[in-house]
């Protein structure tokens, strides 16, 4: 299955969110770019591909560890930005930034530890993905637009673990199905 360690923003925070992007959706170009579905909103912190079923144990048990080692931490949505010219849109994270990266660590450790081929390590950026395009899309008007937002803090008190499966059916604009399959809250100070 194919596996993620995230953290995933309160209701009411994907809420506001929603309400930011349906003023974006109205800006020129808006239909070039396929925007992501409110459930599938998060920050990965690690991302692990496929795992096999006989993984899932060990990495669950040393993702719970690593909730146990992290205290709760402020964050906020805060600005936006692009990857690969406008491949990608997305929304940061202002807060705990440090605490942030340091779960972003252990989720890589936790899959390391576990056996799972984590490739090169690269220093975590945080970001929620909003839109996406196949093709270079200018998104400058929509990060612009973007620049001022910045959204009502919540507590981070929980590691998730989330298995995406990928459209099957071709339709386009079809988006990932995303389920969690474990949950575990946050019992240390940090």
């Amino acid at each position: 299955m194919r596996l993620f360690a995230a953290v995933l923003p309160p209701q009411d925070v994907a809420g506001e969110l929603a309400a930011e992007l349906d003023a974006l959706k109205r800006l020129p170009g808006a239909d070039e770019l396929r925007w992501t579905g409110r459930q599938g909103w998060h920050f990965t912190l690690a991302f692990y591909g496929e795992v096999g079923d006989d993984v899932v144990p060990g990495l669950s048990a040393r993702l719970e560890r690593a909730a146990g080692r992290t205290g709760a931490f402020e964050m906020a949505l805060h600005r936006g930005g692009q990857f690969g010219r406008g491949r990608a849109l997305w929304i940061g994270a202002d807060g705990d930034m440090a605490a942030l990266r340091l779960l972003a660590d252990r989720a890589e450790a936790a899959g390391r530890k576990a056996g799972v081929e984590m490739g090169e390590h690269r220093r975590y950026k945080a970001h929620l993905t909003v839109a996406r395009s196949r093709s270079e899309v200018d998104v400058r008007p929509y990060v612009k637009a973007l620049d001022g937002f910045a959204g009502r803090r919540w507590t981070v008190g929980e590691l998730v673990l989330v298995r995406s499966s990928l459209p099957r059916s071709g339709v386009p604009g079809e988006q990932p199905r995303y389920e969690v399959v474990g949950r575990w809250g946050f019992t240390g100070a940090g």
